[in-house]
């Protein structure tokens, strides 16, 4: 009897471990074996309230689109917080490829290297033209932009749904609230957004192979760059050094 109240015991400790995060699954299951970039797995609470507060769909538990709603979810969770490919349980990293945009695929782990934004923001722009010049940003300093422009985070939803596994088209909606500085220029408060489509490629055990996003990055930046422009003196004295949002995922 004792051994099968600790076995009890055992499952529900697991079923409270998995279920920390409503949206994103592989939080704190094995965090034993995970290298969590900031040392322990992320938290979402402020950004789930964002996008509570201003989703457009509510999808029905169990449907299609939440399910593909939350397998994005943490999927981009993993790209930013776990550090080894090998800990990845989203994707299937030997045959994994990100397009976005027409442009050359990336592996998973030139993927995790790159980071989500300046994955999603390189350009083939002429110099002069572009918004965002990933090349010159690192992991590190493309999150701390875009952590510091939306501190409250950057939500995302599913809006549509086209087809089901194994490819899936879907249409998404990106938006945070403008409330620090980003690049020189001063927050707005406005909301900034911008929608997009996505194609999904999974193997049989629904992990990624093939992820293809098409969006238009004019719309992100035009509400960014509406700021006024401000000094470097002035970006530090508006961005808080002692922010928490190092332990949150910066594009959700």
């Amino acid at each position: 009897l004792k051994k099968v109240g600790n076995m009890e015991a055992e499952k529900e400790a697991a079923v409270l471990k998995v279920a920390g995060d409503k949206y994103r699954s592989f939080l704190d299951e094995e965090s034993k074996n995970t290298q969590w970039r900031h040392g322990g797995p992320p938290i979402y609470d402020d950004v789930n309230q964002l996008f509570e507060d201003g989703r457009t769909q509510v999808w029905p538990e169990g449907s299609l689109e939440e399910i593909v709603q939350n397998a994005i979810k943490t999927w981009e969770m993993e790209l930013s917080h776990k550090t080894r490919i090998q800990d990845f349980k989203t994707i299937n990293p030997e045959h994994f490829k990100l397009i976005v945009n027409g442009r050359k695929g990336l592996s998973g782990e030139e993927t995790l290297k790159l980071g989500s934004y300046n994955a999603l923001l390189k350009s083939n722009l002429p110099e002069e033209f572009k918004y965002y010049k990933a090349d010159e940003e690192s992991f590190e300093s493309s999150h701390d932009a875009f952590r510091s422009a939306f501190p409250r985070g950057f939500a995302w939803e599913v809006i549509s749904v086209h087809s089901g596994p194994p490819v899936i088209a879907y249409k998404f909606r990106h938006w945070g609230y403008f409330e620090g500085p980003f690049k020189g220029h001063a927050p707005t408060g406005e909301m900034v957004e911008f929608y997009g489509m996505g194609i999904l490629k999974v193997d049989e055990s629904l992990r990624a192979e093939d992820v293809e996003i098409y969006y238009d990055p004019g719309e992100l930046f035009a509400g960014l760059l509406k700021g006024a422009p401000i000094s470097e003196s002035q970006t530090d004295e508006q961005h808080n050094p002692d922010s928490t949002s190092t332990t949150r995922c910066p594009f959700q």
